[in-house]
């Protein structure tokens, strides 16, 4: 399968994130917090099915395969976001009733944001979406110096928000 935009602008087109292999569909992302593989290089790379204690990501016997999530075992807990180190893993939870949704992803830019700061949202191209509150902001030994940054954003928005703008 050919990624035409990763290859010529550095990132996936809206298209292309919904041919991803390990998309979970909207009525499960509105059950609870659950990972969106974004991983569409064959490259042998393998720790998202490792640090998952729930085998929700596989990916078969060639190590160069893409992963692919079964999401009825994931659990969201965002342990593949920690352990991919290529930034491709995101979590999102639509299951909050109102109109909002919360997104984690990789975030290695100083200074981080704090729990309650208003942030400018930004799509998989960099451009801002919308303004977001930050949730909480982990950082853990098991991060390895990549903290994960969850944002209450727009429902509507889940699956293009990517990242906050540098601060």
């Amino acid at each position: 399968m050919e990624w035409r935009s990763l290859a010529t602008k550095g990132y996936l087109s809206p298209e292309e994130v919904r041919r991803l292999p390990a998309l979970p569909t909207w009525e499960r992302i509105c059950q609870g917090p659950v990972a969106v593989i974004e991983c569409v290089q064959d490259i042998p790379c393998d720790p998202c099915t490792t640090t998952c204690k729930f085998s929700a990501i596989t990916i078969g016997d060639d190590i160069t395969d893409l992963p692919k999530l079964d999401a009825s075992k994931c659990t969201g807990c965002g342990s593949c976001v920690f352990g991919c180190p290529g930034l491709a893993i995101f979590i999102v939870d639509g299951s909050p009733e109102g109109q909002l949704g919360k997104v984690s992803f990789p975030h290695e830019y100083l200074p981080l944001p704090t729990a309650g700061q208003l942030v400018q949202v930004v799509n998989r191209a960099g451009e801002v979406i919308c303004e977001g509150n930050v949730e909480k902001v982990l950082s853990t030994k098991a991060s390895d110096k990549t903290p994960v940054i969850q944002v209450w954003v727009p429902k509507d928005l889940l699956m293009e928000a990517r990242g906050i703008k540098r601060l």
